[in-house]
């Protein structure tokens, strides 16, 4: 009986000093990890505010293919919420409770667990990345491990902050991935003959590689913008570019950048920015949506069109692009709306 008593009280000591040595352990958690994307901030954002979004870059669909999500009737903004049930990564929610649009993001996860319920606070950062254009995407977890939650832990393979980065970090990786694809996506549509009403413009003119237009437009679109806004001259048009010459032989071109505006502007001698005109035209317009570098693209597919429906060039009206959307406005290249106009003969001038 001694033997008995001995080893019940050594039971009891192990016990208690367990429970002493579990108690005292520091269960308090904050786990973020940041990824830089090559995006604007509310591009980002706008994979990551609703939550239907996330089963197209949420880690845990590829641990259990088999989850069941049920979305509540409001999925994004301050109040959205989800729940899911799985035989993998057990059962749970997780509701919005704080938002600042393409800032930030606060939301409160709960665990369902045979050791009862555990809460804790999620929260996204999206900030300004070093580079232009970039954004540095902050994902986080932190909260309190409950007693039973520290105990249940200690016998896991890996502890719990490791696994968490580890979901985090492959969870950046695919949100990375679905924006990158989000923002090549592009479409081409050929509109036919249109009739362009022409009119007067400021401009400027440069002559550059084919390669090198992109980079060069925006500073000339500026430049004509800041001497519009200098002398009050209001614009009444999209910008737009007017290629003038193009030797493809050599692979450069002479092109303006120009604003619509609605009277000639007599500018001073030797000004950058001077005032045109443009006649009236008929043309094959093509509708590109989407990036600038899908603008090749666009203008094989319209002169595809042209020699298909045998439709013959102007030969002195020089094509032009009309930039429909602003950059500045618009931050996902795949938004980008541009309109292509390749002036033609009507059967009439043709014949």
């Amino acid at each position: 009986m001694k033997i008995l008593k001995y080893l019940f009280f050594l039971i009891l000591i192990f016990l208690i000093g367990g429970a002493i040595y579990f108690a005292t352990k520091d269960g308090s958690y904050d786990v973020a990890r940041t990824k830089t994307i090559n995006a604007p901030a509310e591009v980002v954002y706008n994979n990551v505010k609703d939550f239907k979004t996330w089963q197209n870059w949420g880690p845990w669909m590829a641990e259990d293919e088999n989850i069941e999500i049920n979305y509540a009737e409001k999925t994004q903004g301050e109040g959205a919420s989800y729940s899911w049930k799985s035989d993998v990564m057990g059962d749970g929610s997780m509701k919005t409770t704080r938002v600042i649009p393409n800032k930030e993001m606060e939301q409160k996860i709960v665990f369902n667990t045979p050791l009862g319920d555990s809460e804790s606070d999620v929260y996204w950062k999206f900030e300004e990345g070093e580079e232009p254009s970039t954004t540095k995407v902050t994902w986080g977890m932190k909260g309190e491990l409950s007693f039973m939650d520290k105990v249940f832990m200690s016998f896991q393979e890996g502890d719990f902050e490791t696994s968490l980065s580890s979901m985090y970090d492959q969870g950046l990786e695919n949100l990375d991935q679905v924006v990158m694809e989000e923002m090549k996506k592009f479409e081409i549509s050929v509109d036919g003959i249109a009739q362009h009403g022409g009119g007067y413009y400021m401009y400027n003119t440069i002559s550059a590689k084919m390669g090198d237009i992109g980079a060069k437009m925006g500073a000339m679109m500026g430049q004509v913008m800041g001497y519009m806004q200098s002398n009050n001259i209001a614009m009444t048009g999209k910008p737009f570019a007017l290629y003038n010459q193009i030797d493809e032989a050599n692979g450069t071109v002479i092109f303006s950048a120009g604003i619509p505006v609605r009277d000639r502007v007599i500018t001073p001698e030797g000004s950058t920015v001077v005032s045109g005109y443009m006649e009236p035209v008929s043309a094959l317009k093509t509708t590109l949506k989407g990036g600038y570098d899908n603008i090749p693209a666009a203008y094989a597919k319209a002169q595809e069109y042209m020699q298909q429906n045998g439709l013959t060039p102007h030969p002195t009206a020089k094509m032009f692009e009309v930039y429909v959307t602003d950059p500045n406005e618009v931050p996902n290249p795949a938004n980008y709306v541009t309109e292509i106009y390749m002036p033609v003969l009507v059967p009439e001038e043709a014949q």
